[in-house]
């Protein structure tokens, strides 16, 4: 199978999981946000204080709830609030930036891996064989660093779009084009001459998904490769879509709770680092600065702030995209042999 067949069938993997798994990374988010001293309060059309939640007045575009309507107590309480206050849909807010985000990073990431995987085994086998159990970490690594400096911008829009609650009375939050403008916007205009120097802000807090993302792909395939083989073995060489389809599910669940829960502190330096609109504080923030900065104030709690949805929602969408994607692998080898 060729790069293009391989993105193809990852492609409509991260679909599925990008729109399943969404509320988790609401969830996620709105408690690493809250954490960070997001204060919610939009002014919707559709917004309302739910009746056990008490008007705080008026702010001079409409009515306002009390603080108390927006404290997050955890996973099921955003559920429940964001459910109350502005109906269930918005737990699926930034859904258009999650496929936008997830088609192209995992139609990079997994065939990129995969390659790398069997050029590095290969290589492996005849000049280097105590390489071969290093491939899965080397190959997640790279392929995971290409497809986050890729889709970065992405990212960064789905952050800001599930993390604040942004827009003109009557109107709609801000879409993902918006964001990202939103992001330009706030260093100088759209129409500015150097306006070129300003994009790099659209790769604001690279450095911190790059320390998220590749530890969390190393993790995640050095567990899930001996895993699958392991389960794959207990029920035989039998190399039918069911045993293909439960082995790499229940394989990539495992690996996606671990490293979903190994890496949780960097992807609260990750969401701190995109939510920041302060300029001088983009500028200045880092990874370990946030880090100290969150331990400082918060303790252990503030590192793992998020680490319930987040182990949640990487579970399921590690075992749904790659289940689906050896499932479609294994079709289209079927049918190429048959020819």
């Amino acid at each position: 199978m060729g790069f293009a067949e391989r993105a193809l069938a990852a492609a409509g993997a991260a679909v599925v999981s990008a729109v399943l798994v969404n509320p988790l990374d609401v969830a996620k988010t709105r408690l690493q946000a809250q954490a960070a001293g997001v204060v919610y309060n939009p002014i919707w059309s559709d917004f309302r204080c739910y009746p056990s939640c008490s008007t705080g007045g008026v702010n001079g575009f409409g009515p306002s709830c009390s603080p108390e309507c927006f404290q997050y107590r955890g996973t099921m309480d955003v559920f429940s609030k964001v459910t109350r206050q502005a109906r269930l849909f918005r737990l699926w807010r930034g859904t258009s930036a999650s496929l936008a985000l997830a088609v192209p990073t995992v139609g990079i990431y997994l065939p990129s891996y995969d390659l790398l995987r069997n050029r590095i085994e290969e290589y492996a086998d005849c000049n280097c064989p105590e390489l071969r159990p290093y491939a899965p970490l080397i190959s997640g690594s790279i392929a995971r660093s290409l497809a986050c400096i890729t889709c970065s911008p992405i990212e960064l829009a789905r952050t800001r779009m599930q993390a604040f609650k942004e827009s003109n009375v009557g109107g709609k939050p801000p879409g993902m084009w918006k964001t990202l403008l939103g992001v330009l916007s706030s260093r100088q205009s759209i129409s500015s001459p150097e306006n070129f120097r300003g994009y790099h802000l659209l790769w604001t807090g690279l450095g911190a998904q790059l320390a998220r993302d590749v530890p969390f792909s190393a993790i995640c395939w050095t567990v899930l490769e001996p895993t699958r083989r392991h389960l794959i073995g207990l029920v035989g060489e039998k190399s039918n879509t069911a045993v293909i389809l439960g082995a790499n599910f229940s394989a990539g669940f495992i690996a996606g709770v671990i490293s979903a829960g190994a890496t949780c502190p960097l992807d609260v330096a990750k969401t701190r680092r995109q939510i920041e609109k302060d300029p001088e504080r983009v500028l200045n923030m880092n990874t370990r600065r946030i880090l100290l900065e969150v331990w400082r104030k918060e303790g252990i709690n503030g590192l793992f702030r998020g680490a319930g949805p987040r182990m949640g929602r990487a579970g399921p969408s590690v075992g749904i995209v790659v289940s689906s994607y050896e499932v479609v692998k294994h079709i289209l080898h079927r049918k190429h042999t048959e020819l």
